[in-house]
């Protein structure tokens, strides 16, 4: 399933137009939508016929394509952000009509719940919340390998968003983030800690959101970030 703007028409009109693809990812058939046509339209159209699509029975045992049950997947450190920027996050995406995965109803434990795994990988894109006390969580950490597998694998779109705390701190493992993260490291093995300190540098490095420094206010960051969120839905395979 694709989205993409084609050029102007003899009449001047921009099309929007949503194309299916079938398992051998070729064009399976498509329809086109006025460019003025609201985004949340759209993405609540793209929505119902994805789920109409994978509730039809295949000719094909296996696709190469993902079909996605959520569209968002926040990782966060809930002591940190889940009454603050998370509650007021997850407003905006339903306020637009981007579905996210919420992890209210799951126990947390030392290791990653396997629903929880298939979560992450039933989601289009993840956004990750760093904040001061991420990595003293040994399920977030681990919540981030998983979440640097999916982008590996399937080419999941990953987001980072540094609230609070500074991107090099995340990247390097230094300054207050850094002390927390080697508290943490002090109940795993060697090999954990490598694969931990390669998962945060990797998504520090990452295109995202600088909380403290680049927006005057959380409302604007949060709007921007549910806009960049919508259009990448609209633009990108599910």
């Amino acid at each position: 399933e694709t989205s993409r703007q084609v050029a102007p028409r003899n009449n001047g009109e921009i099309i929007h137009t949503l194309e299916f693809l079938n398992d051998d990812g070729e064009p399976h058939f498509s329809f086109d939508l006025p460019q003025n046509l609201s985004h949340q339209i759209v993405l609540l159209l793209k929505t119902q016929l994805r789920s109409l699509l994978m509730a039809a029975p295949s000719s094909s045992s296996s696709s190469s394509s993902r079909n996605c049950l959520y569209d968002v997947f926040p990782s966060f450190r809930g002591e940190d952000v889940r009454v603050t920027f998370l509650s007021h996050f997850l407003k905006e995406l339903e306020r637009k009509m981007i579905t996210a995965f919420k992890d209210s109803e799951i126990e947390k434990s030392g290791s990653l719940d396997p629903e929880l795994r298939k979560a992450i990988k039933d989601s289009s894109i993840a956004v990750v919340i760093f904040s001061r006390n991420y990595a003293s969580s040994s399920w977030c950490l681990n919540e981030l390998l998983e979440i640097v597998n999916c982008m590996e694998e399937f080419g999941q779109i990953v987001i980072p968003v540094f609230y609070g705390v500074d991107p090099s701190h995340v990247r390097k493992q230094t300054g207050d983030f850094g002390k927390i993260f080697e508290e943490t490291c002090l109940k795993i093995t060697e090999e954990v800690k490598i694969q931990w300190k390669e998962a945060l540098t990797n998504v520090a490095n990452l295109l995202g959101y600088h909380h403290s420094v680049t927006w005057g206010n959380e409302a604007t960051m949060i709007e921007a970030i549910a806009n960049d969120l919508l259009s990448k839905l609209l633009l990108t395979p599910s």
